[in-house]
């Protein structure tokens, strides 16, 4: 009976959390505006109805430290401004993953978050989005226009950054035990995974 009542507890855990609301505040401008020219941006969007309540975390690895971006729920995406040239980032949930980026100054880029099913939760991995038709997920579709005119802008808020300092010791536990898989991952998987300077405009 004690192991049936923390399993049920552990499962309600886990149902409240992905039900949560996201702690983000909508932003007051909703418009993507190009970054200067001496920065280069990336947009990151979700919108799937597969895993929608759960919200996935986005971080940039600049060495030991974990930079937080934002907190993404469905139809949301939020803005990382960002000095040109390589970077890692990393999409939390259940699990970690890693998208790579090389981007140019005064270029804007764009990244969908695409949720695939865990073991109790949806995970997260990163789409690139590409400047060029032969890709599915590429600024030239139809469906790039809807991601971008139908997802909400969001902003950080005292919530989500109170929410980031709280999770950080799971956030780094979950980088240390993903990366290293990422980094073994070979370099035609690595690249279907990194926004490349051609992707930007």
């Amino acid at each position: 009976m004690l192991r049936l009542a923390k399993f049920t507890l552990a499962i309600s855990a886990i149902w409240l959390a992905a039900c949560a609301g996201n702690p983000m505040t909508v932003s007051t401008n909703q418009v993507v505006t190009a970054p200067t020219t001496d920065k280069a941006q990336i947009v990151f969007m979700r919108s799937s109805f597969l895993g929608s309540a759960i919200n996935a975390s986005l971080f940039e690895v600049k060495g030991d430290d974990n930079d937080f971006i934002g907190i993404l729920a469905n139809g949301t995406k939020v803005i990382h401004e960002v000095e040109p040239g390589e970077h890692l980032f990393m999409v939390v949930s259940e699990a970690a993953d890693f998208m790579n980026a090389n981007l140019e100054a005064g270029k804007t880029y764009y990244a969908m978050v695409t949720p695939r099913m865990g073991a109790w939760k949806a995970r997260f991995s990163f789409q690139p989005i590409r400047n060029g038709q032969e890709n599915q997920f590429n600024l030239q579709s139809k469906e790039f226009e809807n991601w971008l005119n139908e997802t909400k802008l969001m902003e950080n808020s005292e919530q989500s950054r109170l929410w980031a300092q709280g999770n950080a010791n799971s956030v780094n536990k979950k980088r240390t035990a993903y990366l290293s898989k990422w980094l073994t991952k070979d370099e035609a998987e690595k690249a279907r995974q990194t926004l490349q300077p051609e992707d930007g405009r």
